[in-house]
């Protein structure tokens, strides 16, 4: 563009443009009309060389050439096209403040929308961990409490085995030495009797010297009253024996009880932390599609960022300039169309 108004712009093309007029056409309009031709187009290449618009030197070769009605309606035209592209222009800029705030506004709020997911996503996923753990514990001892209870329950059993089997032999101890006193018992009283026959009708001579006098066996009462101790015995570890099994029974129900209701207690907590941590998944299935949404958005806000900087960076940046461009450019055609009007040029070339 430098390079074409340089060359439409110089001295050359401006000789060159008068020795090609139409010499009928320039006969016709006469010298002052010839004139105002050149002063507007020198004003106008000018402008267009200071402001480097190729399309007022294009004009100003043309208010050289054709004819008044044909120049005047191309500067009219032209400073229409330029007001126009301004109102464009300004519109375009206040379209890109806009959008460029909006979209700096959407972003923030998706931001926010994004961790605030991400911190409700770590949440749900601490959540999750905690109750399985919990569940897998609660499991663990449910599972620790069954065996127990089996165990008590064969401990029990051979508790009560054994139990059985020591009431029988204390029973049967007592009923054999039951039957061994009395048969001692009978025995000892034949003998008594016996000897208090004798003692009252006496037969045969006294005994020689050195022999005691006979008696009934002193150690007889020895041995029966070991007897029934042995029986009392028996009997006392008989009735403490079913009094341990009494005490070891009522025990073990109240741990099979005990431990019943703790197993239901801990599947009940089962129960509901499974319902918590279902929940728990599907909220973090839907936080985790909400924050694959958020980060779409966050993309595309991104991408039209992107977009609005490549529409709007020239225009916002060169606005003021190409704003004061556009209107210098309409004054100079202004100008210009009032110098082919019969309009002074020296009181615009003061004015520049």
């Amino acid at each position: 563009m430098s390079k074409a108004l340089a060359i439409l712009s110089g001295d050359d093309a401006h000789d060159l443009f008068t020795r090609t007029f139409n010499p009928a056409l320039l006969q016709k309009e006469g010298s002052a009309q010839v004139k105002r031709r050149s002063q507007a187009s020198t004003l106008l290449s000018s402008v267009a060389s200071r402001l480097r618009s190729p399309r007022l030197a294009t004009l100003a070769v043309q208010v050289r050439l054709d004819a008044f009605t044909r120049v005047k309606k191309a500067i009219d035209d032209m400073i229409a096209q330029l007001l126009q592209e301004k109102e464009d222009e300004i519109k375009h800029k206040d379209f890109c403040v806009d959008e460029f705030n909006t979209n700096q506004l959407q972003t923030e709020k998706k931001e926010r929308e994004k961790e605030d997911l991400i911190a409700k996503i770590e949440d749900l996923e601490m959540t999750i961990k905690q109750l399985t753990e919990a569940i897998d514990t609660l499991k663990a001892e449910i599972g620790e409490m069954q065996v127990q209870l089996k165990r008590a329950g064969e401990d029990r059993e051979k508790e009560n085995k054994e139990f059985q089997m020591t009431v029988a032999d204390q029973r049967a101890t007592q009923k054999l030495l039951q039957a061994a006193l009395t048969v001692l018992k009978g025995f000892y009283d034949k003998k008594a009797a016996a000897a208090l026959v004798q003692k009252q009708e006496p037969v045969g001579p006294p005994p020689p010297p050195g022999f005691k006098e006979y008696k009934n066996n002193a150690a007889s009462g020895g041995v029966m009253g070991m007897i029934q101790q042995i029986i009392n015995d028996a009997k006392a570890m008989e009735a403490e024996t079913i009094r341990s099994e009494e005490d070891a029974q009522k025990a073990y129900e109240d741990f099979v009880k005990e431990t019943n209701a703790s197993i239901e207690e801990k599947s009940k907590d089962i129960v509901n932390k499974s319902d918590q941590k279902a929940k728990a998944e599907q909220d973090l299935v839907q936080a985790q599609e909400e924050k694959e949404a958020t980060m779409l958005e966050l993309e595309q806000l991104s991408n039209y960022n992107a977009q609005l900087h490549q529409s709007c960076d020239f225009v916002m940046k060169n606005f003021e300039i190409r704003q004061t461009a556009r209107d210098e450019e309409v004054e100079a055609l202004r100008q210009a169309k009032a110098i082919l009007s019969g309009a002074d040029f020296q009181e615009f070339l003061q004015s520049a």
